[in-house]
């Protein structure tokens, strides 16, 4: 609806209802010296015409990632969306939909989140997954405080090849909560230190939390880290952050993981500077009156016909503030409404060529940069390389040649101020693979 203002006559007729003649007698009781007397440095007001010209003029200066090749990644990935997901959440029943509290009117939107939460579960081989959260940093943070309160211990065993950004959202989290976190380290091949792991960890440990791939794009031994955890009553926590790897990988659930946590923007959501993105979370059945956020599930109504209620949804507002599992007040529905139709559309087997099409362009480009390389461990579609001078100096010269570079490491880890973290997506080309590896070979012959 357009906004279509008031007129002088209306504007006199509420004045003199509520007695005064004019809007600034509203303000009588502030101080003259205290008012802003002057005229506001804005322009003059314009026509609506003039004003869609200005942003469109506006919106006509930014980028996108379908202007440029590119080659960033760090937890945003640029994948191919199917035209179809754009058409399902335009419908207004879902893009205008608020949390579905009334059953009876609700069974489009709580089936879809009943789906996606069929298909996290099988992406993932958990057994239960919830309604989604808000990102991968707050399904972390979320994540540790469920073993905390499962396990009732505090410490809790944090991989240093954990994304940063998650890692600081759960300090964030954990920093009143009495909640100690201690650093996992990482080998010189990329992978969490397990003789490491087996040192530090004990039956003082709430969880043990580490990501596959990891922040370098490394695959970490995650069963042997679980059973290490499993050993002494702690919880294995696992984060994806690049959800696509699991049409290939095996699921953490496979591998014996007790809660997985990540961010599903890979599944059909496009790219965007701050989100929204998709908080995936994941655990066993016996843990799952200790989720947070809500669950969809499946039931009969009294003429047996099917039907999708609001199984758990174990938070302050439902339940007393003692007992709430999390203070997690929504859920992404349309991001997980996209992720559901994304997995359905793909479907088991495009879900796996597509990862492998990931996977083959990685490894093209890894073969092309050789000794840049920095770490040893086996990828999937990212890999950390050495660069002859400052990355962000690297990244502008790349611009150039239409292309967005790597992220430059240092900015989390100050002692790889040279290194840059490279992603290869099926979205990349192998010219463009090719060209990007010229361009890096170029830049350290004439730096």
């Amino acid at each position: 609806m357009r906004y279509v203002s008031i007129t002088p006559e209306e504007k006199q007729l509420m004045l003199k209802a509520i007695g005064v003649d004019r809007v600034e007698d509203l303000f009588a009781t502030i101080p003259e010296n205290l008012r802003f007397s002057k005229t506001l440095d804005i322009p003059e007001a314009a026509s609506e015409t003039d004003i869609l010209k200005y942003f469109r003029s506006l919106g006509k200066k930014n980028a996108s990632a379908e202007d440029f090749e590119y080659f960033l990644g760090a937890g945003a990935y640029n994948h191919f969306i199917p035209t179809l997901i754009d058409s399902v959440i335009s419908r207004s029943e879902f893009y205008t939909c608020y949390t579905p509290y009334q059953p009876e009117i609700s069974q489009g939107t709580l089936q879809a989140t009943f789906e996606f939460q069929t298909l996290i579960c099988q992406l993932t081989g958990m057994e239960v997954a919830n309604a989604s959260l808000y990102d991968g940093g707050s399904a972390l943070a979320e994540g540790v405080l469920m073993a905390v309160r499962t396990t009732r211990r505090q410490k809790v065993l944090v991989a240093q090849s954990v994304h940063p950004e998650y890692r600081r959202v759960l300090e964030t989290y954990a920093a009143n909560l009495d909640i100690q976190l201690q650093e996992l380290p990482f080998t010189e091949s990329g992978c969490v230190d397990i003789e490491a792991l087996e040192r530090l960890v004990s039956e003082d440990h709430a969880a043990v939390v580490i990501q596959s791939p990891n922040f370098f794009g490394v695959l970490d031994d995650v069963e042997q880290a679980i059973g290490l955890s499993q050993g002494v009553g702690a919880l294995a926590v696992v984060v994806v952050s690049e959800a696509l790897s699991l049409g290939l990988l095996k699921p953490p659930g496979e591998l014996g993981a007790d809660i997985v946590v990540g961010e599903g923007q890979s599944l059909g959501i496009p790219l965007g500077f701050g989100g929204p993105y998709l908080g995936l979370f994941a655990t066993k059945d016996k843990y799952k009156r200790q989720m947070p956020g809500r669950i969809v599930g499946q039931t009969v109504d009294s003429q047996g016909r099917q039907g999708y209620v609001l199984t758990l949804a174990t938070r302050e507002q439902h339940i007393r503030r003692q007992k709430a599992t999390s203070n997690i007040c929504t859920n992404q529905g349309l991001c997980a409404l996209m992720a559901a139709v994304f997995l359905s559309v793909l479907g088991k087997q495009g879900i796996r060529e597509l990862a492998e099409q990931n996977l083959k362009k990685a490894f093209h480009l890894r073969k092309l940069l050789g000794d840049s390389l920095v770490f040893s461990g086996a990828t999937f579609n990212e890999m950390v390389v050495d660069c002859p001078e400052d990355p962000a100096e690297i990244n502008r010269q790349l611009v150039n040649e239409g292309i967005i570079g790597g992220l430059p490491l240092g900015r989390y880890f100050p002692e790889r101020s040279k290194q840059m973290l490279v992603c290869v997506t099926e979205q990349n080309s192998l010219e463009k693979i090719q060209r990007f590896a010229e361009v890096l070979t170029s830049l350290k012959v004439t730096l």
